[in-house]
């Protein structure tokens, strides 16, 4: 079982839908995670990966800041830099992670049929 963690005002973000993708620093050849992948994330539930690509944190933009939940690219990359003091020299490349948290169906009424075991 793989798994995401986000800080507490990230996971705020999330909730809100204001936060799609996470940028993370993984071996080249292995991302931690992978297009299609249920993972879970303590303090938000189970995350469905939509998309894992290699990334050039120099040429992300404003947009792509937005949908990590940041408001500029710069404020992105300066988060980013705290959080990878070594990242200049770690041998380890960017990538961007898509992502949608999965949501349980509704309970069944009384007009739908249930199966135990179903949700």
């Amino acid at each position: 079982m793989g798994q995401l963690f986000f800080k507490k005002p990230l996971q705020l973000a999330i909730r809100e839908g204001r936060k799609r993708t996470t940028i993370r620093r993984w071996p080249r050849e292995r991302p931690g995670v992978r297009t299609g992948q249920r993972v879970f994330s303590p303090g938000l539930g189970w995350l469905l990966i939509d998309a894992v690509e290699a990334v050039d944190l120099a040429i992300l933009g404003d947009d792509d800041a937005r949908a990590d939940g940041f408001e500029s690219a710069a404020g992105l990359r300066q988060i980013l830099a705290s959080l990878y003091p070594d990242h200049e020299s770690d041998g380890r490349a960017w990538f961007r992670v898509n992502f949608s948290v999965e949501r349980l169906r509704p309970l069944a009424t009384a007009d739908a049929p249930t199966q135990p075991g179903l949700f």
